[in-house]
């Protein structure tokens, strides 16, 4: 079978998994809690002839899906978690189905169904014997969270791969050539001594002192941190009520920087401040890592091949009234937003929906500002990444006006369109042609420049799984 054949494949598909992503957009899941998506998908490929491994790094909602016999061995990662707090109808006004309800608006419905409809075009071609190798899909919760995919890398599933791919909704078709930053996640947890804060304030020793102590020193921190660096918190306890001295107080911090150390370093120096604040206060402190990804390894060589099958794969073509619905959209967007859009000066188009593919050497290894753990497994593998259009320039992912294009119409197209690069690539590459995968290999370890891969999340720490998430196993 050609790559003409595996695309009319896949055009033949399209509308069984456009049916899978508005399942799982009308019946989103944040991280962790991902029962009925990760139901959904292995359900699916197990019925396609999949061997499925559940519960893969101790999450249940996690699993590996698995096609094939031997080498070369082609991964593509998957995410289905939603956000809180983002639920929204397919429409330009803010209306959400559930009132402070979760919603898609990161497009997970569409990044992970996208790689379900690429595997399992490429099982045809494999059980045909047309192709050689073995294609995994991955199922990676909590996205969002920044750590299912370093428990799962901890668990060592993506320690085999010859090279990965994946992707990610957005409002332009571009490679992925910059990298995101390293990011830990901490709570520091703070005790002290109760008492009436007006009757005898002078017995109690306030943990809440504590973690606003430790937040101001945090705040002066700032100033002596390389550049780029990020430092962000909220308080997740802060006490009972205003006439009780709280004997408990506690803070989450996100820290990013460059690369992983970097984090490090500047958790080192947080741990500082939370024991000053600890002695300032008599109070005790404890902290737990909840998250420890990687900053992103973009791979030259894999994001050139994703780009190359652009000439094989038709353009994505929008129809006027998708275009008259992101243009509704977008006048819901402040000014300011639309005109700090990065995206908006890389294209010449003059269209909100943009349908060329950007393949921008020029930030190639620049650090932006977002963190991912699809880093973790850029360091385990070389990886290539792209984004296509799934919403209108100017519209921001974590947003209402996301979900809405991540549920209509014009984010199904642009899930299609990934699903056929990425499909059309991990063929180029079971094939291994031109030896693209050594060159892959080689530009990956010159790239790491020796640095290997260990979780940045400790083998003691657990996933955060709530008691009622059970392991999926799919139906026969």
């Amino acid at each position: 079978m050609s790559k003409t054949n595996l695309i009319q494949a896949l055009n033949e598909g399209e509308h069984r998994f456009t049916k899978m992503a508005k399942d799982i957009w009308e019946h989103p899941e944040v991280g962790y809690t991902e029962s009925y998506a990760s139901s959904l998908q292995a359900r699916l490929l197990e019925q396609e002839g999949f061997r499925i491994t559940s519960g893969v790094g101790e999450i249940p909602t996690a699993f590996v899906a698995e096609y094939g016999h031997g080498s070369p061995v082609i991964g593509i990662l998957g995410e289905f978690d939603a956000l809180p707090g983002l639920s929204q109808t397919v429409s330009p006004d803010q209306t959400p189905i559930v009132p402070g309800g979760p919603g898609h608006g990161c497009g997970h419905n569409l990044l992970g169904t996208a790689g379900v409809e690429a595997v399992t075009a490429l099982k045809q071609l494999i059980n045909e014997g047309t192709l050689p190798g073995t294609i995994r899909y991955y199922g990676c919760p909590a996205e969002e969270l920044l750590s299912g995919k370093t428990f799962m890398a901890r668990d060592g599933v993506f320690d085999d791969l010859d090279c990965v791919l994946t992707w990610h909704p957005g409002s332009s078709n571009m490679a992925a050539n910059y990298s995101m930053q390293a990011l830990t996640g901490v709570e520091f947890f703070f005790s002290g001594r109760t008492a009436h804060a007006g009757a005898a304030p002078h017995l109690g020793r306030s943990a809440l002192d504590a973690v606003e102590l430790m937040n101001v020193g945090a705040n002066y921190l700032r100033e002596h941190v390389p550049d780029g660096s990020r430092i962000h918190y909220q308080i997740t306890n802060g006490g009972q009520a205003p006439n009780i001295v709280p004997d408990a107080a506690s803070v989450y911090y996100f820290l990013r920087g460059k690369d992983r150390a970097a984090v490090d370093h500047l958790l080192e120096r947080l741990i500082k401040i939370a024991q000053g604040a600890a002695l300032m206060t008599e109070t005790s402190v404890r902290w737990d890592i909840k998250a420890g990804c990687y900053d992103t390894l973009p791979n030259a060589t894999l994001n050139d091949l994703m780009h190359a099958q652009t000439e094989v794969a038709e353009p994505i073509q929008f129809t006027p009234e998708e275009e008259a619905f992101a243009e509704q959209l977008l006048k819901s967007v402040h000014p300011d937003v639309l005109a700090a859009n990065p995206e908006a000066a890389l294209h010449s188009e003059k269209s909100i929906l943009p349908t060329a593919f950007i393949n921008n050497k020029q930030v190639f290894g620049m650090t932006m500002g977002g963190s991912s753990d699809v880093g973790d497994v850029s360091w385990i593998a070389p990886m290539g990444q792209i984004m296509t259009t799934c919403a209108p320039l100017g519209v921001q992912v974590h947003t209402w006006q996301a979900t809405a294009a991540f549920g209509s119409s014009i984010g199904m197209k642009g899930m299609h369109y990934a699903a056929k690069l990425m499909a059309l690539s991990a063929y180029d590459l079971l094939q291994n042609t031109d030896g693209v995968i050594e060159q892959a290999k080689a530009e990956f370890k010159e790239r790491a420049s020796g640095i290997t891969f260990t979780a940045g999340i400790p083998a003691e720490v657990k996933p955060p799984v709530p008691a009622h998430i059970k392991v999926t196993v799919p139906a026969g």
